[in-house]
């Protein structure tokens, strides 16, 4: 007779038989709730509103707080047993000892997660393996009534009891899974799943009756298959515990503390189970707040560092946003980052860690080779929607030229569930298993935070070496690296941008806090230079508070955060921050100046102005100063002096503007009846900026049905409703010709001033908006009189060229670009540059610059951008191509405006005019001047900006002793040649240098 059919239908009802019989209950636990709005120490644990909760009764609303405190004694029966408690309060929940530190972390059942992943519960609590039944327990917990990923889940207590654990019963669940999941992935028709399939089955039998006898039996059965090696392996895989943390998203950065607690309390509980385990994770701002919360748990912590069995991970302060955080943000998340991570626990770190963050800057080979970081790990770029990334493993080279080894994991995911099923599709899908004999697979829960639990770390110990799989070892990343790169000669080299063909809604989503993200990064700039004068002279430098602001606004540049892409709640609390932060740093740049300024004294002046020019090349602005406007010209980062009290006299320019017509000597722009511009025309090169027949600025609204993350990728397909030009007022102020427009539509009103000034063809578009529209996208384009294949994108340290064409699904997919203080389209002979101080998503099609402005999606935060915003985008057309034209230092003029400081005439040694640094040579720009973290020295960070080699000449004029070539974390190199401040240096293109300036004192 034929044999009976198997279906995995009904073996997979027997593992659910089979876990409903590990655990029995044998009493309840008492719980009493202290629900606070906001969380409070264990030391104020019963200071919330008491209540006694029983399972069912709701304790609290979304993100309220709550102390529980389980009491229970276990019963006489259960002597001699295993004794574990069930606890599920559907919200978070961290167990604590008896000094409020605390011991593990536990998880709603019910909690949203992808559950092809697997479940993301932890409800079971270790009390005893053999119970004498007189224990008593006596809990306190710190709970939060939301889930892993900020949902609220009733606010009711599920479950709190006592109960008895069958541990053989446990481990014949994870035999029985293990085996299951490797059949149902085993190709249909070999022997070893027929094998498989056939004892799961004879258990399946054996099982109805679930008496002890038969689950031991059952056990026997099924050791056979499990005890089946694989032969010697071709590929193998290391496995590395992982709890991915978003330090902000459906949650505020307040639960993310909490949530960093649970985490590290439950590895370290799950270490003291199974040796074998080995668990990482990343972001130092992570480690810091439990250091300052949770001295104890920190120790722990520590020493599990020390033993090799906790990983530090990642190389970055937090796993930022790679898109729109600046150039020298990048260098401070990696500088703070290792400084951190090497201070705390003496590890250096080779590895960048960012599974998750939504596209890749091209600047950051350069940045992680000079920073000592050979490694990347990542994994988002399976997002992809159109293209898939041709490789797992390869060397991915930056701007510059510079390489590192990247890796994603072929199981495409970070939250891996470790079953047999992760490991299977790690090795068909590896895109490189030909030349690497090496993958990575990444387990546990995250997000939301949690790790591994039991489930991940059972399933492990039996896949070690298991017939069908390949061999699968717990160690540290860093250690499959080393593997990885000892076969390094035969990987593929993948070179620019690693786009992400996904998200593209983040560069424009949450508009405020992008624009505050792009002031304070401009005004630290500034507060540096400033403080490195005032240092350089013999004054105190402000370390200590610089860092402290650098690393809240490193924490901002969150990948959840900066995108825009969090809840309402987070950038509530950003820009509360953001704005005090900026004030701080406003005053204290101020304080430096003026205190550096001490040192000037003039005797015709009795109360000079000092004008400061932070950037490294000389500057002629208009100011008004006592009411008249003057043109003053400063030196490459230094200062002018004038005498405010001596301005009286006024000047005349060259400016007109009348209502549909503003022209200064180099440029005439011509406005229709709608308020857009029909031409703008260069009168110097006697061109046409606008192309024939088209409009620019024409103030566009798409409809935009998307979330935070994405709009409708077809949205230009559709005809956009335009802006409604309601007034428009033509006048000049001193140098400036202006037409100031009102335009309304549905519930908003957008306010623009378009300025012209004497002697400048920059077309400024100083901009306010009461923006209100749901579901809406407003944008500005600019078709203009230039054909070229290629825009060009300011990025980083540098610039990008991306294609104008839609010739591929690869040029389809980069519809929407992400730039940082300009976009540029030139022939060799003209070009046209679309700047802006705040802005950072483009799309050029053809001939058409087009500037996203806002967008206000509903999800996750439901008020996104219905608010009023300021910014400013210009227009600026140049003869040449856009490196004859140093665009770049227009991207700079617009966003790092001089400075003017009143000084007090008190007698000191320094003139009238002054330069603290000068450049003479090629196009390099010094990106920032810092005091250096270790030695009274000053750091200076230069770059090349138009991808070409160059010879500059750098002249220091501060007083110092030597300069020494370092690298990015400040380690010197090699002494630089020079006499008197004048040094030599030669750029490669986009190359960055570091150079230290050791200073006299």
């Amino acid at each position: 007779m034929p044999y009976t059919p198997i279906k995995v239908e009904t073996l997979k009802q027997t593992l659910n038989r089979i876990e409903n019989h590990i655990y029995m209950p044998v009493a309840p636990l008492s719980a009493i709730a202290y629900v606070t709005k906001e969380p409070v120490s264990f030391e104020q644990r019963r200071s919330g509103q008491r209540l006694e909760v029983r399972p069912g009764e709701k304790w609290g609303e979304l993100w309220d707080c709550a102390w529980f405190h389980f009491e229970g004694q276990v019963p006489r029966s259960a002597a001699g047993s295993k004794v574990v408690l069930l606890i599920d309060v559907n919200g978070e929940l961290c167990l604590v000892n008896e000094e409020g530190t605390p011991t593990q972390g536990l998880t709603n059942v019910n909690s949203e997660f992808d559950l092809t992943l697997g479940l993301p519960g932890k409800r079971v609590v270790q009390i005893v393996s053999s119970a004498t039944g007189e224990e008593v327990i006596d809990l306190w917990a710190d709970a939060g009534n939301n889930d892993l990923f900020g949902r609220y889940r009733s606010g009711t207590l599920k479950e709190a009891q006592i109960a008895v654990c069958s541990e053989e019963t446990r481990q014949l669940f994870y035999d029985y899974e293990v085996l299951l999941d490797l059949a149902k992935h085993l190709e249909d028709q070999s022997a070893r799943r027929a094998r498989i399939l056939q004892a799961l089955y004879d258990v399946h039998l054996l099982l109805r009756d679930m008496s002890e006898e038969n689950v031991a039996q059952a056990r026997r059965i099924l050791a056979p298959s499990l005890s089946k090696q694989g032969g010697d392996p071709t590929l193998t895989a290391t496995a590395i515990g992982h709890a991915h943390i978003d330090l902000a998203w459906l949650w505020p950065i307040r639960e993310t503390y909490r949530k960093g607690a649970r985490t590290f309390a439950t590895a370290l509980r799950m270490m003291e189970q199974y040796p074998d385990y080995v668990f990482g994770a990343s972001q130092p701002q992570l480690y810091e707040w439990i250091k300052q919360q949770h001295p104890k748990l920190y120790a722990e912590v520590k020493q599990r560092i020390a033993e090799g069995r906790w990983e530090v991970q990642g190389a970055m302060w937090v796993e930022p946003d790679s898109n729109i955080a600046g150039g020298e943000a990048l260098v401070r998340q990696i500088l703070l980052g290792k400084r951190f991570f090497q201070q705390e626990f003496g590890q250096d770190m080779k590895m960048l860690w960012v599974p998750d963050i939504f596209g890749y800057s091209a600047s950051l080979p350069q940045l992680l080779r000079k920073s000592g970081v050979e490694y990347v790990m990542t994994q988002k770029l399976s997002w992809n929607v159109h293209n898939d990334h041709p490789h797992h493993t390869f060397f991915w080279e930056g701007l510059d030229g510079s390489r590192v080894l990247t890796h994603l994991p072929p199981e495409d995911t970070y939250n891996g569930p470790a079953l047999p099923r992760s490991i299977l599709k790690a090795e068909r899908d590896y895109l490189d298993k030909n030349v690497s004999d090496h993958c990575l697979v990444v387990f546990g829960i995250g997000d939301g935070g949690g790790g591994p639990g039991e489930e991940h770390l059972e399933r492990l110990q039996r896949e070690q070496n298991l017939q069908g799989l390949i061999p699968v070892k717990q160690e540290p990343a860093l250690n499959f690296f080393e593997k990885l790169a000892s076969n390094k000669e035969k990987y593929k080299t993948w070179k620019g941008e690693l786009y992400l063909e996904k998200h593209q809604g983040t560069f424009t989503s949450q508009a405020r806090n992008k624009r505050y993200n792009r002031k304070i990064e401009k005004a630290l700039r500034e507060l540096e230079f400033a403080a490195s004068l005032h240092f350089a002279y013999g004054n105190e430098y402000p370390s200590e508070e610089l860092e402290t602001i650098w690393k809240e606004v490193l924490l901002y540049q969150f990948h959840d955060i900066l995108p825009g892409s969090s809840i309402k709640r987070v950038f509530d609390e950003s820009l509360e921050r953001y704005e005090i932060l900026l004030a701080r740093v406003t005053e204290l740049t101020e304080q430096m100046y003026r205190g550096f300024t001490s040192s000037i004294w003039t005797q015709d002046a009795e109360r000079p102005m000092v004008i400061f020019n932070s950037l490294p090349w000389e500057r002629s602005e208009w100011m008004q100063l006592n009411d008249q406007w003057i043109q003053v010209t400063t030196p490459a980062m230094g200062y002018q002096v004038i005498d405010s009290a001596a301005i009286s006299e006024g000047s005349s320019f060259e400016v007109t503007a009348v209502s549909d017509t503003l022209e200064n000597e180099l440029i005439k722009i011509a406005f229709g009846s709608d308020g857009s511009i029909f031409s703008i025309y260069d009168k110097e090169l006697g061109r046409e900026v606008i192309a024939a027949g088209e409009a620019g600025n024409v103030l566009s609204i798409y409809h935009d049905d998307g979330d935070a993350w994405d709009f409708p990728e077809d949205y230009a397909g559709t005809k956009p409703a335009q802006m409604k030009l309601m007034q428009s007022n033509a006048f000049v102020s001193g140098p400036k010709a202006i037409v100031e427009q009102e335009y309304h539509y549905g519930k908003s009103v957008l306010t623009q001033k378009i300025i012209l000034t004497a002697g400048s063809k920059r077309i400024d578009f100083e901009t306010e908006v009461d923006w209100q529209e749901d579901s809406k996208m407003l944008r500005a384009a600019f078709p203009v009189n230039v054909y070229a294949d290629q825009v060009n994108c300011e990025i980083q340290f540098g610039h990008l060229k991306r294609q104008t064409h839609r010739n591929t699904l690869w040029d389809y997919a980069k519809d929407e670009i992400c730039a940082h203080q300009w976009i540029d389209l030139s022939q060799l002979d003209f070009g046209v540059a679309l700047l802006n101080d705040c802005k950072y998503g483009y799309s050029v099609k053809g001939n058409v610059m087009d500037i996203n402005l806002l967008r206000s999606p509903s999800y996750p935060d439901p008020t996104c951008d219905r608010a009023r915003h300021q910014f400013v985008y210009a227009i600026l057309p140049h003869e040449g191509d856009f490196i004859e034209a140093e665009v770049y230092k227009q991207g700079y003029e617009l966003n790092a405006p001089i400075s003017a400081v009143l000084a007090s005439a008190e007698e000191g040694g320094l003139p009238k005019k002054y330069s603290g640094f000068e450049i003479e040579g090629a196009k390099v720009m010094i990106e920032a001047v810092k005091k250096a973290e270790d030695e009274d020295a000053l750091v200076v960070r230069l770059y090349e900006t138009s991808g070409a080699n160059g010879d500059i000449k750098l002249l220091v004029h501060l007083p110092h002793r030597e300069a020494v070539i370092a690298d990015l974390m400040e380690n010197p190199l090699e002494p630089l040649k020079g006499a008197d401040g004048h040094y030599q240096l030669s750029f490669t293109p986009f190359e960055i240098k570091t150079v230290l300036i050791r200073l006299l004192h």
